[in-house]
């Protein structure tokens, strides 16, 4: 990893330059080598593309916590934070203002969210098989825990099984993601979503890390874990519902609830209490994401809605 060489039966911790500061100082990219003592594959976590994300952070500390190289069969790289610039300021981009999770495979001498992704890529992706990529919903929006992935690939549809998160989905590959990048490469990966933005929501921090140990499992890296997973939602797309009326929502559903089309999900009123449209469902499914914002402007994102039959669409990462 970069130029420190982590034995066998071993673990390390390295930082990899990213850039300079202003002042001097260095910016690196912290990443933890776990390399187990038998053989095995190597597998990559990563969190905190988008620097707001704290949930998936929590699950690597947690997961590193319980690894012991001399039991561990195969490699483990872990990223804890990778936009480490976003990070440090709760910000979602990077300083240049672009979303690192569009700008993968990246370049040695692109922009600064260019450069960052061809760092991870080059001294991380590339020496892996399998990634899980670590997420949580986006500006004051909450995710049930949920595993995005090509379900048409045999192989990652049974890690996505073994994850034995509530839902998973079958996503399309977006371009400039880690996911689409990885499997450029050849690599098979997990998307995670769970939780809010600048929050460490425990149902999705819970649910990461029991999924992460268990995939680490099923590829025969750790000991197989005492539960098995729960059962799990395997949906083919989803979609969202947008409010019709600027306003204020009051939304009446929970996350993983079950709903049906034409099914009251809320309302939206104005400042003086007047009801000024209702929210309903637009399919049959089970509520993966809800927004908590409540104040809303017309065709802002309310309620997501996944549905084991609905057509396959292209989600946010």
């Amino acid at each position: 990893m970069g130029s420190v060489r982590v034995r066998a039966g071993t673990a390390a911790e390295v930082g990899l330059l990213i850039t300079r500061l202003v002042t001097g100082g260095d910016v690196t990219l912290p990443v933890r080598v776990v390399h187990g003592k038998l053989d095995g594959p190597v597998v990559w976590l990563d969190a905190a593309v988008h620097g707001d994300e704290v949930v998936g952070v929590e699950v690597i500390r947690q997961v590193l916590r319980t690894l012991q190289p001399k039991q561990l069969r195969g490699t483990v790289i872990a990223v804890p934070i990778v936009n480490v610039l976003g990070f440090m300021t709760g910000d979602r981009y990077l300083p240049d203002r672009r979303d690192l999770n569009r700008s993968f495979p990246g370049s040695a001498r692109g922009s600064l969210a260019a450069r960052v992704a061809h760092l991870f890529m080059t001294e991380v992706v590339s020496k892996c098989s399998v990634g899980i990529d670590l997420h949580t919903g986006a500006d004051r929006r909450a995710n049930l825990p949920q595993i995005r992935a090509d379900l048409d690939d045999p192989g990652t549809l049974e890690l996505a099984r073994a994850f034995g998160a509530p839902v998973v989905l079958h996503a399309r590959l977006r371009d400039g993601s880690i996911r689409s990048a990885a499997a450029e490469s050849g690599a098979r990966v997990l998307l995670y979503e769970g939780g809010e933005n600048l929050r460490l929501d425990e149902y999705a921090v819970d649910a990461g890390v029991r999924g992460v140990r268990r995939v680490l499992a099923a590829l025969g890296m750790t000991d197989p874990v005492a539960e098995d997973p729960p059962p799990t939602l395997e949906c083919r797309g989803s979609g969202w519902v947008r409010s019709r009326r600027t306003g204020i929502a009051h939304l009446d559903v929970q996350l993983g609830q079950e709903v049906a089309v034409g099914e009251r999900l809320g309302s939206v009123f104005d400042s003086y209490g007047k009801t000024l449209r209702t929210v309903r469902a637009d399919r049959d499914g089970v509520v993966i994401g809800r927004a908590n914002a409540p104040i809303v402007n017309r065709g802002d994102a309310l309620v997501h809605i996944a549905s084991p039959s609905a057509p396959v669409i292209a989600v946010d990462e």
